[in-house]
C-alpha cells in the first residue's frame, strides 16, 4: 500500500524546492493587453502612465508639416515673396525672414525668433487673448451694466482676472512652438489655423472698436445695444 501511494506516473518528475533567494519587484512588471495602451508602473512613487494616448491624439488631429512642404509654399505662394510692407523677405535678416526661417517646424525655435515680428507667437496669442476678451466683455457687461475701461481699471476685479489668464494662455500657445509645432499643425473638425487666424484678427479689430466706442458714448455698448 505504501509502495502504491508513492509510485508517481511515467513522465512526471517532481524538481526539487529550492529556497527563494530574493523577491520579486512587483513595481517594474509590465501588463500589455493587444488592442490597448501599455501601462507602465513606475518605480518611484508607483505612478502608472499610459502610452500612447499622445499618439492617439496626434493621430486624429496633428498634420505633419515637412520642409519641402514650406519650401513649395514659399516659391508658389504670393504672399510669401513680399511682405506687406513691400520689402523682400531675406535670410537671416531681422524682418522679414522667409518662411523656412520663421516658422518653429524648421527655422529657430529660441523665444527671440518665435516673439518677433514675424514670429509665430505674437499674432496667435493677442489673437487667443482678444477671442476671449471680446466674450468676456460680453458677459461681464451684461451681468455688470460696466463698460471695459470700469470693470477693469475703476473696480479691478476685470484686471485681476486679466492678468491671470494671460500667462496661463501665452504659456499654452508657446509651449507647442518651442517643440516645433505651429499652429498649422493641428485641427479638428472646423477648428482650424485659418479659422483661428481670421477670428483672432477680427476679435483684435472687435476689441479695439470696442475700448474706441465706450470712450466716446460713456456707456456699455453690449448692455444698450445688444
Amino acid at each position: 500500500m505504501a509502495a502504491a501511494m508513492l509510485a508517481v506516473p511515467a513522465g512526471l518528475r517532481v524538481a526539487p524546492l529550492t529556497p527563494c533567494s530574493g523577491r520579486s519587484d512587483i513595481s517594474s512588471l509590465r501588463y500589455t493587453t493587444l488592442g490597448a495602451p501599455k501601462y507602465t508602473r513606475g518605480t518611484r512613487g508607483g505612478s502608472i502612465r499610459c502610452e500612447g494616448v499622445r499618439e492617439t491624439v496626434d493621430k486624429a488631429t496633428k498634420k505633419e508639416i515637412t520642409k519641402e512642404e514650406i519650401l513649395q509654399n514659399q516659391e508658389t505662394n504670393q504672399s510669401e515673396k513680399q511682405s506687406v510692407f513691400g520689402a523682400v523677405p531675406s535670410s537671416g535678416s531681422f524682418y522679414p525672414r522667409p518662411e523656412v526661417e520663421r516658422r518653429p517646424e524648421t527655422g529657430e525655435k529660441s523665444l527671440g525668433s518665435l516673439f518677433a515680428f514675424d514670429g509665430a507667437a505674437p499674432e496667435t496669442i493677442n489673437g487667443r487673448l482678444a477671442m476671449v476678451g471680446i466674450v468676456w466683455a460680453a458677459i461681464a457687461e451684461k451681468m455688470s451694466g460696466l463698460t471695459v475701461f470700469d470693470q477693469l481699471y475703476t473696480q479691478g476685479t476685470g484686471l485681476v482676472f486679466y492678468v491671470a489668464i494671460v500667462p496661463l494662455i501665452a504659456y499654452a500657445s508657446i509651449v507647442p512652438m518651442l517643440n516645433g509645432e505651429s499652429s498649422d499643425a493641428r485641427s479638428i473638425g472646423p477648428f482650424t489655423a485659418k479659422a483661428e487666424r481670421w477670428n483672432g484678427r477680427l476679435a483684435m479689430i472687435g476689441f479695439l472698436s470696442l475700448l474706441l466706442t465706450e470712450s466716446f458714448i460713456h456707456a456699455p455698448v453690449f448692455t444698450n445695444f445688444f
